[in-house]
């Protein structure tokens, strides 16, 4: 798993990040149920951050019943994660922030809807 893990000082709390990040892995089965995270230790070296930032992020993993900790062994992905309800998850927050950029904007729900149309025609047009 070295090298999936990215940070962006200007996208909110380290912690957060490292939550969405295992989101994204499970989405996209970069992660699997039954899956080993790193130790807080590791993860804190690779990304260069406290421990305890990590340590709050796996709580909160495990508050969201996407990990759970084994005594002696690590923290793993729960067997039981429902991946469809992660992946749908994450794409509510997405639409969320592009609907309140089109409402920003002052556009209607039309517009959004050809704007998502446009780039899912053709990807780099966004």
């Amino acid at each position: 798993m070295a090298g999936l893990w990215h940070l962006d000082l200007e996208a909110g709390p380290i912690y957060a990040q490292i939550v969405r990040g295992v989101e994204q892995m499970l989405a996209s089965g970069q992660l699997k149920p039954g899956d080993r995270l790193p130790s807080a230790r590791e993860l804190a070296a690779e990304l260069k951050v406290n421990p305890n930032t990590v340590i709050h992020a796996y709580g909160q993993l495990e508050l969201a019943q996407l990990t759970e900790t084994r005594r002696g062994l690590g923290t793993f992905v729960r067997q039981d994660v429902d991946v469809t309800v992660v992946r749908q998850r994450i794409l509510l927050r997405a639409a969320g922030r592009f609907w309140s950029e089109v409402q920003h904007l002052g556009l209607s729900l039309e517009d959004a809807c050809k704007a998502l149309q446009a780039v899912g025609a053709n990807p780099e047009v966004g």
